[in-house]
């Protein structure tokens, strides 16, 4: 066969070779990845209904030693959790020991510590589930229900980076007040027949307290990780400057990604394609917010990106920020074991599945109707954008084979 005639063919193979790689990973089931990745998200829908009122039946230890034993350097929680809905349960139920004003931050919460001196954040409700939050992408006040929500899409996602979050309702007068510190006390009031409360933090302001319905408070509640394993804050390398006309660095230079794959702990390791999951995630939630973020302390970036504080999602269904996922569609890079998530999740399932997995929660409806039609259109948007991507630079320059197990050099 002539030279040119070779080169003709081989062209053609490699062009084969691309386009099967694209149609096993945009959701087909041939590949060894995807056909693992397929099983893993058959798992993952079969355990997402939760059974209301669950109990741990099988075990001596408490809810609060299970869920901490989940913890590992690149999960909170495991693929598997038959306890979840017990450990959830006992978090929605405990009886409250302690209460006093939330750790340093900008928004209010209340630091809870449950029967089994178990610590909790409490973020009480300020909006109505129909309740559109105008402004800026990161306006407006935390919502609790939103911290649920994204709890149950990191359970979807299979990341498994986020603490564990269920609703609770608290009544003022009989679960906090006697248990509260002199501090928190001191920044309760009463507006009309509804008991308040305005905390310490520093947003917190008495002129805008949070109010319960009569002393019935609806509010969600974060399991705090445990001790053993201390976190390291981080600032975003794609984090906003939050100042009327002052861009950061990514917002204007076109070869931002490549300056940060320079810089430690993204040149090496799981770091830099945690961040962009978590864009993927933010998009998915219109979070953005994420200034920061944590990972556990010394780590040298092998940890994952923990999906801690995503309070400022849910805000307004109509508004698809595309500037969270700028670590995207400047790296032009994805795992591939989050880009078969995507397309598995594609043509309305991932909306389905969020309704059944919030369904068990005690303050459902936990999202109003928009916002779950806005999971599915956002969706779409980042799967166009990874065919893009795919399209300008091959798919083998775009998907990552990088499971979530991999060692730092």
């Amino acid at each position: 066969m002539k030279l040119k005639q070779r080169m003709v063919v081989l062209c053609a193979v490699l062009l084969l070779l691309g386009l099967a790689k694209i149609f096993l990973l945009d959701g087909g089931e041939g590949s060894a990845s995807s056909r693992r990745d397929l099983r893993a998200f058959r798992k993952m829908e079969s355990g997402l209904s939760l059974p209301r009122g669950a109990r741990l039946t099988h075990t001596l230890q408490s809810p609060w030693e299970i869920a901490s034993q989940w913890v590992g350097p690149r999960e909170v929680y495991p693929e598997e959790t038959p306890e979840l809905a017990a450990v959830l349960t006992s978090l929605s139920t405990a009886r409250i020991e302690r209460a006093d004003v939330g750790y340093k931050g900008t928004q209010l919460k209340a630091l809870l510590v449950l029967d089994g001196a178990q610590k909790v954040v409490f973020k009480p409700k300020r909006y109505n589930r129909d309740y559109v939050v105008e402004g800026e992408p990161y306006a407006g006040y935390d919502r609790h229900n939103a911290e649920v929500a994204a709890f149950h899409l990191d359970r979807i996602l299979g990341f498994r980076r986020a603490p564990l979050v269920v609703g609770r309702y608290v009544n003022l007068r009989t679960e906090i007040k006697p248990v509260a510190t002199d501090q928190l006390l001191s920044t309760f009031l009463m507006q009309g027949n509804n008991t308040c409360f305005y905390g310490k933090c520093y947003y917190c302001r008495e002129t805008e307290p949070a109010c319960a319905d009569g002393e019935i408070m609806e509010g969600s509640l974060t399991l705090w990780l445990p001790d053993v394993w201390p976190l390291q804050k981080h600032r975003h390398p794609w984090g906003r400057t939050y100042r009327e006309g002052k861009l950061a660095r990514w917002e204007y230079d076109e070869g931002y990604c490549e300056a940060v794959k320079k810089m430690p702990p993204y040149d090496a390791g799981p770091r830099l394609l945690d961040v962009i999951d978590t864009a993927v995630f933010d998009y998915l939630i219109g979070n953005a917010d994420r200034h920061h973020y944590e990972s556990f302390q010394d780590d040298g970036g092998a940890s994952m990106l923990i999906l801690l504080d995503n309070a400022k999602s849910f805000g307004n269904p109509a508004l698809d920020e595309r500037s969270i996922l700028a670590p995207l569609y400047q790296c032009c890079m994805i795992r591939v074991s989050t880009w078969n998530r995507l397309n598995f999740l594609k043509g309305g399932v991932l909306s389905s599945a969020m309704r059944q997995a919030l369904a068990f929660d005690p303050i459902q409806p936990v999202l109003a109707e928009p916002h779950l039609a806005a999971l599915d259109r956002r969706l779409t948007g980042v799967i166009t954008t990874v065919k893009q991507c795919i399209e300008a630079q091959g798919p083998d320059n775009t998907l990552i084979e990088d499971r979530m197990n991999l060692p730092h050099p």
